[in-house]
């Protein structure tokens, strides 16, 4: 999204963060979404589905605010976590007073402080008690050439899945990089920084470098920067993004942005609602030892990964070029059942309900082709399974169709041996 739309300039942060927290994806809405998926759909699934329509075949994680709640609220029912390990809220036994909001020109001044002597221009920012949620944002020139540069602040759940995504180098699968370091400081605080690039598919060369902060008790801060005058749809101004590794963890990691996370307001109604109990989960090892038994004769595996839960995928290469092959193991998903399985939709002996999409398998001209079978069993277990015609979801076409026929996808989804395998038990939000 052009950053011109200010309105905006929030949900662009969040979604350069939401990219590097794991996978690669423009938090374009159209891009959210499956074939049959509505607005309706619960911000529970938005967090676990993958993307199965042509537009972009990818693991969402975070979808929906899971990674970051703008407000700050986890669930907990506590106010905020301080950098000292002190809860503060209304009410606290220390008599700890409510601290007192950051506003955006305070967030911008500090940003502008903080950074070497250059000249500002786009100057944007919103408060801790914005609903935008609180970031600084402005395109900073040092002499070298226009870089559009944010911070970005919110709470994760502290030790979460989240959490970790945030701050764990991607796979490359999804995520091309020149570089990642993650590092443990003192306290315990992680810190990730990687340098990568705005489009997954290099079809601009536009560099997006980022440090992401979370520290032990969830404080999380979140520092984009590119080489460019604007995050897309503006001409490479530099060679480089301006700041170096070492400017960005000195920035990232600078106190008064733990200071402004402490003044998060705490989100409507955590305080009353009990943290839901989540369905059990499939391990990803499991998930992609399965499907690897499950894989017709004559393919060969060359690579394989996945997320903790729910989502994993292989590379397969018959001889004729590799072929990506990902897939979603979801528990208890009835209630989307009516939305991704209508009347079109194949019953099977068993109850099992079946849905074959073939199309394109991206939006930026890269000629990927995408065929999928999702199923979804009377118990509400959804399979989903997606082969593309090239070894990557970013990278161009190695063959004119995916190495798996639709029918072969169709048999792995409705095989019966999902059903067979026990799921770990998890009260955390997963990340496929």
């Amino acid at each position: 999204m052009p950053v011109e739309h200010r309105d905006d300039q929030f949900e662009d942060r969040l979604g350069a963060a939401l990219r590097n927290a794991g996978d690669a994806f423009d938090a374009d809405r159209a891009a959210l979404v499956t074939g049959g998926e509505t607005r309706g759909r619960r911000l529970r699934m938005r967090r676990r589905t993958a993307v199965v329509s042509g537009a972009a075949a990818i693991a969402l994680v975070g979808v929906g605010g899971a990674l970051i709640a703008p407000w700050g609220g986890d669930g907990t029912g506590q106010r905020a976590v301080g950098s000292a390990g002190t809860t503060v809220g209304p009410g606290d036994a220390t008599g700890t007073a409510t601290p007192s909001p950051v506003s955006g020109a305070q967030l911008l001044s500090t940003l502008k402080e903080l950074l070497p002597r250059g000249d500002f221009s786009d100057e944007q920012a919103s408060g801790t008690d914005s609903e935008q949620g609180p970031y600084a944002y402005a395109v900073y020139d040092d002499g070298k050439g226009a870089a559009a540069l944010s911070v970005g602040l919110a709470r994760v759940e502290p030790g979460s899945g989240n959490a970790r995504q945030a701050t764990e180098c991607p796979d490359r699968a999804f995520v091309p990089y020149d570089d990642c370091v993650r590092s443990t400081l003192p306290g315990g605080a992680l810190l990730r920084i990687l340098k990568g690039y705005e489009y997954p598919d290099r079809r601009v060369d536009t560099k997006l470098w980022t440090a992401d902060l979370v520290t032990a008790d969830g404080d999380y801060v979140s520092v984009s920067e590119w080489n460019a005058a604007a995050q897309k749809d503006a001409p490479i101004s530099r060679s480089e993004p301006p700041l170096s590794s070492a400017q960005l963890k000195t920035l990232v990691t600078d106190p008064a942005w733990l200071r402004a996370v402490n003044a998060i307001p705490q989100a409507p109604g955590s305080g009353n609602s009990p943290t839901p109990t989540r369905p059990p989960a499939m391990e990803g090892g499991t998930i992609v030892a399965t499907l690897t038994s499950l894989l017709p004769a004559g393919l060969r595996v060359v690579g394989k990964g996945g997320q903790e839960t729910e989502y994993a995928y292989v590379v397969v290469d018959d001889g004729k070029g590799r072929s990506f092959v990902q897939i979603n193991v979801q528990p208890d998903m009835k209630d989307v059942e009516d939305e991704l399985f209508g009347d079109g939709a194949e019953t099977l002996p068993d109850g099992t309900k079946v849905v074959v999409r073939q199309g394109p398998g991206d939006d930026k001209g890269l000629g990927l082709v995408m065929w999928t079978a999702d199923t979804i069993r009377p118990d509400g277990m959804r399979v989903v399974v997606s082969a593309f015609n090239s070894g990557s979801q970013n990278t161009a076409p190695t063959r004119e169709t995916p190495a798996l026929t639709v029918g072969q996808l169709k048999a792995i989804a409705a095989s019966a041996k999902w059903k067979e395998l026990v799921p770990t038990s998890s009260h955390e939000p997963t990340q496929g």
